[in-house]
């Protein structure tokens, strides 16, 4: 009876450690000053668009047992302007995950709104969305405007905002199989739109002039990527990155506003 005791504390313990051992924590940092899309974007004329608010210097990914905790952390602090009642509400944070590391395997395509593709050897598998918008909305508009892609994104039960970080989770098993700490990560920093493009995913346009609720510095077609800040490099926030950044969103247009070269991302890796 005694020996069975003990090997019972001794099972128990196991477990313990090893729920501990799956406990994981991915980061990467961004160059600060980079909130320029590929090299020329300028914020809305708006002062709701305050100067870093779309400047991202981290992304953190930590697995809790059976939740996934993603956290973004932006140049400035959060306001709530618009009263969305999260504690942020300009912001729109896509991250996109490869959870299998196969080549062409995946989605080169990207939400509608972005402007961006994937190479097929960083094609994603899972994206989160971190959004002021209730849970129900944006569920409502990825199947309406991306159906194809539903199954694959992956939205938290309530997003909050605190300080400059913007966090949310979501259940591990929602994001796929597979050690996280192996995954490929992308973050594409973009702007919560209410109003959007019937096309659009809640995102905000970028145009060839800045507006009081639009990015300029693009072009006024769908050419341009909307993207504002993504990871580059090695994910590290060395200034190099900052090229890096301007390098992999270059694009070029169409004399008709369509796509001749569609900025193409990568994922960011450990």
């Amino acid at each position: 009876m005694k020996n069975s005791f003990r090997f019972s504390v001794l099972l128990l313990a196991t477990a313990v450690l090893a729920g501990t051992a799956l406990s994981q924590e991915v980061s990467f940092k961004d160059p600060t000053g980079d909130d320029k899309g590929p090299g020329a974007y300028i914020y809305p004329t708006d002062k709701v668009y305050a100067a870093g608010s779309f400047d991202l210097t981290e992304m953190k990914m930590k697995v809790s047992g059976d939740k996934a905790d993603f956290s973004v952390t932006i140049g400035t602090k959060l306001e709530d302007p618009w009263g969305m009642g999260g504690g942020f509400a300009t912001q729109m944070v896509f991250i996109f995950i490869d959870t299998d590391n196969k080549d062409g395997s995946g989605f080169t395509k990207s939400l509608p709104g972005l402007n961006v593709a994937f190479s097929p050897a960083d094609a994603w598998d899972k994206v989160v969305i971190l959004s002021p918008q209730p849970q129900n909305r944006v569920k409502s508009e990825v199947e309406t405007k991306a159906g194809w892609a539903k199954d694959a994104v992956v939205i938290p039960a309530r997003t909050r905002g605190n300080g400059r970080t913007i966090s949310g989770s979501v259940a591990l098993k929602d994001l796929g199989a597979g050690d996280p700490a192996k995954w490929g990560y992308q973050v594409v920093m973009q702007s919560n739109e209410g109003f959007p493009d019937k096309a659009d995913l809640l995102t905000r346009k970028v145009n060839e002039f800045e507006g009081q609720h639009r990015f300029g510095g693009g072009n006024d077609g769908d050419c341009d990527p909307h993207a504002v800040d993504i990871l580059a490099g090695k994910g590290t926030g060395d200034k190099s990155e900052i090229e890096a950044q301007y390098k992999m969103l270059a694009f070029e247009c169409n004399a008709d506003g369509t796509s001749k070269k569609m900025a193409t991302l990568s994922m960011i890796r450990k």
